[in-house]
């Protein structure tokens, strides 16, 4: 039995703990019930429970969702339509997003899956810098997919704020006055 104040009690029966709680205005509340002896408490159940939400919506707030961005290719796509979904995947990872690298085979391409699976190394090896391979490619279907995430060190970079224009305190005066080595260049 542990008291209101966060001492412990001892042993005692459970009429007695009730009779303790009563005088008390507090609840008498089974902390530990799968120790020998079980564990009870004396508080204010209400109090904490509330504090024990409030608690839980802190950590909610706390933990960040990893987005996971797709980039879907074909066996076909050339190289510069997939230069630019890799920089776009790059981008990605480096704001600290999962990328999702996906080819979809349609009619007579599912029998070359070694295409697919080139394009996907060279893929990882591009991105090798900002990214680790998080799932290896894998066949599923018509579809051939690799999972990449951040590196360590990369992602969650502060976003530079947009600074306003700085109005220039620089005046220019207009003179009419010419110097000698001015003339001397316009000859």
């Amino acid at each position: 039995m542990i008291g209101a104040g966060g001492e412990n009690v001892g042993l005692i029966t459970v009429q007695k703990a009730l009779e303790m709680a009563r005088e008390a205005e507090l609840d008498l509340v089974e902390v530990a019930p799968g120790a020998n002896p079980p564990v009870c408490r004396i508080m204010n159940y209400g109090k904490f429970l509330y504090e024990r939400t409030k608690k839980e919506r802190e950590a909610r707030k706390a933990q960040t969702k990893i987005e996971t961005k797709e980039i879907r290719l074909r066996p076909k796509t050339n190289e510069h339509h997939r230069g630019f979904k890799t920089r776009d995947a790059r981008r990605w990872l480096e704001e600290g997003m999962k990328v999702k690298v996906t080819v979809r085979f349609r009619g007579r391409e599912i029998t070359y899956p070694e295409i697919a699976l080139e394009d996907l190394k060279e893929i990882a090896e591009e991105l090798s810098d900002v990214a680790t391979v998080e799932q290896k490619p894998d066949l599923e279907g018509r579809n051939m997919f690799m999972l990449l995430s951040p590196t360590k060190g990369v992602g969650k970079k502060a976003k530079p704020a947009n600074p306003k224009p700085v109005k220039s305190k620089i005046k220019v005066i207009q003179t009419d006055e010419v110097t000698e080595d001015m003339e001397e260049s316009e000859d």
